[in-house]
């Protein structure tokens, strides 16, 4: 799984990229849950949640956990 942004602050809109996205039931940015939309079987839209640290973006699909591969960095 592949973040199109890789740092921001709280509210940043952030794009997921993968494969078999969709009935993705959960986001969480290091273990903070996100609110998100899945657009399409290959593309997440979400927002950086409030009270998000820095760490492994993690989407919570039918067949399993997709972690990020890269962390995302939150920045004040």
């Amino acid at each position: 799984m592949e973040l199109q942004t890789s740092f921001g602050k709280v509210g940043t809109a952030v794009r997921i990229l993968g494969t078999d996205l969709t009935g993705a039931t959960s986001v969480t940015f290091n273990g903070t849950a996100a609110t998100f939309t899945v657009v399409s079987r290959s593309e997440i839209t979400t927002t950086v949640p409030t009270g998000a640290t820095t760490g492994t973006v993690e989407v919570t699909i039918p067949s399993g956990t997709l972690n990020s591969n890269t962390e995302f960095s939150v920045t004040p």
